[in-house]
């Protein structure tokens, strides 16, 4: 078989080559006319800060709370410790941590770009600088 590497294009490319949404009319700049618009996203963006920090914390404490109840309902057992206590109880912070972060950060940055479609100025124009409200959709 005789291959050529050396071509960029592919036959069976499943998106054919297209204008970027960006270069859509309804985010043209209302001063200049101008296609050449980009997103700000400062909604969406902060948004996902703070859901991200938000998650993690109510992940770890949530975590953290079922390590006491278990220590609790063990001692209650006269259950005795094991070596690796320590190491599961930081085990599981940091993945209620991560698990937390994650549902946080989803959230908060849907929040965000639904304030950033209803509210905020959220596309900037490279040509004139000009800031503008403009729906996704």
């Amino acid at each position: 078989m005789d291959h050529d590497f050396t071509s960029t294009t592919f036959e069976d490319e499943p998106f054919p080559d297209h204008e970027p949404l960006s270069q859509a009319p309804n985010f043209a700049c209302p001063a200049c006319q101008s296609r050449r618009t980009i997103a700000r996203d400062t909604g969406k963006k902060a948004g996902a800060a703070i859901g991200t920090v938000a998650g993690a914390a109510g992940g770890i404490s949530g975590a953290l709370s079922g390590v006491i109840t278990g220590a609790e309902i063990g001692m209650a057992m006269a259950a005795t410790a094991t070596a690796s206590t320590p190491l599961g109880i930081v085990a599981g912070a940091i993945l209620g941590g991560q698990s937390g972060a994650i549902a946080g950060c989803t959230v908060g940055a849907a929040l965000g770009e639904a304030v950033d479609d209803s509210i905020l100025r959220n596309r900037r124009c490279l040509a004139c600088g000009q800031t503008f409200s403009a729906s996704r959709r």
